[in-house]
């Protein structure tokens, strides 16, 4: 019989893997400064990334998105992983959670 995997929990540990990824310009991991978007997981735990960057000329805009790619493929029962960008709508600094302004000095 195959194992059932909750999506939610894997959800959870996906985005704990995303804050651990980090803006190089800025100290703050990609999901608390607001660069994710939208993760979907479909039932086959292949998972889809919706994200954008700060700016199209992202000094990181070539290797980030591989960089969340492979972090998230590493998580035990997912079989791939796809990163898109967009910049519609283009990031902004109220995309930013509160921990990210805090953190910045930004409140």
């Amino acid at each position: 019989m195959e194992q059932v995997i909750d999506t939610n929990t894997l959800g959870i540990e996906i985005v704990a893997k995303l804050k651990t990824i980090y803006d190089p310009e800025i100290p703050v991991d990609i999901y608390e400064l607001g660069l994710i978007y939208d993760v979907m997981v479909s039932t086959d735990y292949e998972v889809k990334i919706l994200m954008t960057l700060t700016s199209p000329n992202c000094p990181v805009a070539e290797s980030l998105p591989r960089e969340v790619e492979e972090k998230v493929k590493s998580i035990e029962h997912i079989k791939d992983a796809e990163v898109e960008i967009t910049f519609d709508p283009p990031w902004s600094k109220d995309l930013m959670s509160e921990e990210a302004k805090l953190e910045l000095g930004m409140l």
